[in-house]
Parts: structure tokens; sequence; C-alpha cells
């Protein structure tokens, strides 16, 4: 309703200048106004008007700006005593000086055509000029893993137990809390995953998550990862609705941003579930945008937002969900970072299978 008010105030009060430039068109001289626009001649209509904006943070690496959206105004007319200026976004105000500044929050890059008249008590001019800016995301958690050890504490818990649990889909790890499954070195947090017996399991793995520590409803999630090699592997980078305690899964959502299988190198796959898709009747899709997905690092991402859920992998989209308001995936989610081995998904472990490492360098989460 709001958005929708400022739109037509905008429109409307461009109507007006047009209808007023008409008028002022076929008169020889515009009528004058005793009260004015402040200091300065009454009655005489401001001329030489001139409009620049200068995007701040431009660059030629970012031609755009550098995310802030910030834009200063410089506005100068000859008899002018103020300027009402119509942002391109909904957003009118008056001034009275001709410097003025302005910060956009619409994430992205975009462009706005921006009005402003000069006004001399009821008579003016008008011109506009067209800006293309970029806005950053606000980043709101994040996890850089420059600290060596096991990962941080106050970021991260493990689900621990076999893969064949309530949780699992017929794996054969053994998810632990050991340094010796999954530790920060290098820079990256390594998923360490090994063929041992360990608790009546043959392999042993780590499962991450922010269960209780961090949350999120909405935002751009992206994690730059290395993924591990050997046939039976099943890494995957995903969320859960926070409520899965009381309403279970399916109820609760998942979004699988990233699953791989040893056994089909380099094929991508982001899958949805929720009630009437679960298991293998999930709503996914599948990508092969690189053939080097356990040998280089990939950033992959998704974009969620109240009505669409876009997948992403090194920033081609290859997914859109279409997200409403009778789905789960509109309350807040937790992050997830595991190996399996095996089971469901994962097929058939090669026997010669060692060892491999899940490789994170980092995850961030923006608004």
């Amino acid at each position: 309703m709001i958005h929708n008010a400022m739109v037509s105030k905008s429109i409307n009060w461009r109507i007006n200048i047009f209808i007023s430039s008409l008028i002022l068109c076929a008169f020889v001289s515009c009528s004058s106004d005793s009260s004015g626009r402040g200091g300065g001649p009454i009655g005489i209509t401001p001329s030489n008007l001139v409009l620049t904006a200068q995007i701040v943070g431009t660059s030629t690496q970012y031609p755009n700006g550098d995310g802030n959206g910030t834009v200063n105004f410089n506005i100068s007319a000859t008899n002018a005593t103020s300027y009402k200026i119509d942002l391109g976004n909904g957003d009118i105000q008056d001034v009275t000086s001709g410097l003025f500044n302005y910060t956009y929050k619409t994430l992205g890059t975009n462009t706005f055509k921006v009005y402003v008249s000069a006004y001399n008590g009821s008579n003016f001019v008008s011109t506009s000029v067209t800006i293309t800016l970029y806005v950053a995301p606000t980043g709101i958690w994040a996890d850089e893993f420059n600290t060596e050890g096991a990962p941080n504490a106050s970021k991260w818990g493990y689900d621990i137990g076999t893969g064949s649990g309530g949780w699992g889909n017929n794996e054969s790890q053994y998810y632990t809390s050991r340094t010796e499954n999954a530790i920060v070195q290098g820079g990256v947090l390594k998923i360490i995953t090994k063929k041992e017996n360990y608790l009546g399991s043959s392999y042993t793995s780590a499962r991450l998550l922010t269960k209780g520590k961090f949350v999120f409803k909405y935002g751009r999630v992206e994690i730059r990862a290395k993924l591990p090699s050997g046939g039976g592997t099943w890494p995957a980078l995903w969320l859960l609705g926070s409520n899965i305690d009381t309403v279970n899964w399916p109820a609760c959502g998942e979004i699988d941003m990233m699953e791989h299988k040893g056994n089909d190198l380099n094929k991508i796959h982001a899958t949805l579930h929720y009630p009437g898709h679960s298991g293998g009747g999930g709503d996914s899709s599948s990508v092969i945008s690189n053939t080097t997905a356990t040998t280089e690092f990939h950033i992959y991402s998704i974009d969620w937002r109240a009505d669409t859920i876009k997948f992403y992998v090194d920033g081609q989209l290859f997914k859109t969900f279409v997200n409403s308001a009778s789905l789960p995936f509109n309350q807040n989610f937790f992050l997830i970072f595991n190996v399996a081995m095996g089971g469901n998904f994962g097929g058939s472990i090669d026997p010669n299978f060692v060892s491999s490492s899940f490789e994170i360098d980092y995850v961030r989460v923006y608004n």
C-alpha cells in the first residue's frame, strides 16, 4: 500500500510537471507567488538547470559503485529558491540546497531515472538523469575458518551417531566431533571421511550444524568449497527449518544447496524437501558446470526470498524454485555441512577408499 501510494504520487507529480510546462509555453510570462519558496526574486522562472549524479565508490573494477549505494547529487539553477527531487524509486524529497546525497537500499545492480525540478514560487523547470548503481547485500553471519584447530564452538555444533539412525539414509559412516574428522587447517574447514572401524561402523566423518547458534530467514548464502573424491562419498551443504523438533521432517522444510556423488563426478544437485516432496520425491535439479569439483574450489550459493529460491554454481543460475506462503520456506533455518558415505543417494562405496577431505574456505550469509 505504501509503495503503491509513493509510485502514484511520483506519477501524478510528473503529470503535473508536464501540464504546467504546457501552460508555461502558452503564455509569455508566468504568474508569480508572493510568498515565494525562500529568498531571491519572486515570480521569475528558474533557468540553466543542471543536475549531476556521482555514484560513491566507482572505479574501473566497480563502474556502478562499490556497493554502499550512496549517490551525491549536485543541482544548480539560476533564480531557483528550492528543489524537488524524485529519486526514481518512489521516494520524493524537497530540498533547499543544491548539494544532496542519498543512499539507495535496493540490492543488486539497478537503474533509476532521477527527476528534479527547480522552483521559484510556483514557477519551475525540470530535468532528469539516469543512474545505474550497485548495492551490495549486508553480511549478517560468516565463518572464514582462519583460526586453526577445532571448528569455532560458538558457531558450530555436531550431530553424533550412525548415518543409519533416525536422520540417516542407510549410510555407512559414524559422525563424530573429533578433530580427526573436523578441523580447521590452512584457512579451510576440513571434514575428513575415513575408512576405519569405529563403534560398529566402517567409516567416520562429521556433520556440523549451526542449530541453536545461528538461524536466519531469507538472504543470500555463499560457500566456497572443494568437494571430496572417492566412490560413495556424499558431501552436502544444506539448511533445515529450525522448528524441526516440533513439526518434524519434512514439515520443517529442507533446502539442499549442493549435493554431490563421488560415483557421478562434477554433477551438482540442488533439492527442496517439504510435505509431498520427501525422500526421492524432492523438487530437484542438477547441473554440470565444471569438471573440477573435487580438485578446485568453486562457489555454491542460494538467493532465498519470499517468492523464489535460486541456486547457483560460480554465479551460474541453474535452478529457480517458486516459493509461497503455503510452503515451509518462510521461517528460520540453520546450516548443515557433512559428508556421508554410501546410502540411498551416495551409492556403492569404492572398496579401495581410504580417506578424503571436504574443504570449505568460507561460508557467508547476507541479508
